[in-house]
């Protein structure tokens, strides 16, 4: 038995237990996490350069970007430097910094997609009123809400549960520091200040969920009572990547933290993770450039000025 106050490092779970397997897993996430920098770097310049994407949709996808690219640095490098070493220790510190900065990441990409959703609301239902409740101003404003919410709910978060005295040893469950698996280490009752927190977070993402639901309800209406085939093409083409973005988000974390205790494994859990903490930052680029004319264009420009340089 151990408290918190003797502990000075986790020790975090493998990706396999044989050293050729571990090299294999390293090289696959290497690939994901290089594909992840270069869509969302991508994605960053050509909306930082081309002036035609200086609208307030594409000012969102910038901050999901860069949302997307904190996310998957927070976690990936340091599996992959452990694999690499062969070590699974992270410090107390370095614990505490990945469950703050993951949180402050995921959370504040949560909001940005449900502004999102309100922003292809009102360009769709309330086009006339566009420029004057989405305009420059109010897209700075919702910004700025999406990640001081996110950092708030971080610290809220990790303060309370790195507050909690930790008996069950330091061995994590997963393969980066995860508010769940960290309270798997926690004395007995000591973690029911850092439920009421969940149930508080729990409530927010539900109401965003619910707003987002509801935002697409009234879309689809209006979509489909539009009379021009070529005018429903061209909503779908800029409302059906943020719904798939969401559903990936939002189906597979709801289901590594919701499902039922009789299937849960720890290589389900760490499958799981891999779902809604890896793959989403790598696909999310492809998704939004998929059927994005104008960003598929300016995307095609940059590699042309990058091989021919």
């Amino acid at each position: 038995m151990s408290n918190s106050s003797s502990i000075t490092e986790f020790l975090l779970q493998t990706f396999a237990d044989t050293r050729e397997l571990q090299l294999l897993h390293f090289g696959l996430f290497l690939g994901i996490y290089l594909a992840a920098l270069l869509g969302n770097g991508l994605i960053l310049t050509a909306v930082a350069c081309d002036h035609r994407l200086h609208t307030p949709m594409y000012f969102f996808l910038l901050n999901l970007a860069l949302l997307d690219l904190g996310c998957i640095s927070t976690t990936l490098p340091k599996a992959m430097a452990n694999v690499l070493w062969d070590t699974r220790a992270i410090s107390y510190q370095g614990c505490a910094a990945q469950v703050f900065f993951f949180l402050f990441f995921i959370s504040a990409e949560l909001y940005v997609l449900t502004v999102m959703s309100y922003d292809r609301y009102v360009a769709i239902c309330k086009p006339l009123h566009y420029g004057s409740l989405v305009g420059s101003r109010a897209c700075a404003q919702m910004a700025a809400a999406a990640w001081g919410s996110g950092f708030l709910n971080a610290v809220l978060h990790t303060a309370t549960t790195f507050s909690l005295p930790l008996c069950q040893g330091n061995a994590v469950d997963q393969f980066f520091c995860e508010i769940p698996q960290i309270l798997k280490l926690s004395c007995s009752d000591a973690y029911l200040r850092e439920d009421g927190a969940l149930v508080f977070s729990v409530s927010l993402v539900f109401s965003c969920f619910v707003f987002i639901v509801l935002s697409y309800v009234q879309i689809f209406r209006a979509v489909l009572r539009m009379p021009s085939e070529q005018g429903r093409h061209k909503a779908f083409s800029t409302c059906l990547p943020h719904l798939s973005v969401v559903s990936l988000m939002v189906s597979t974390a709801t289901f590594a933290y919701l499902k039922p205790p009789s299937i849960s494994s720890p290589l389900l859990d760490l499958l799981l993770a891999v779902l809604y903490v890896v793959v989403p930052p790598a696909v999310n680029p492809l998704i939004y450039s998929m059927r994005n004319q104008d960003l598929k264009a300016t995307l095609k420009k940059l590699v042309l000025v990058v091989i021919f340089i």
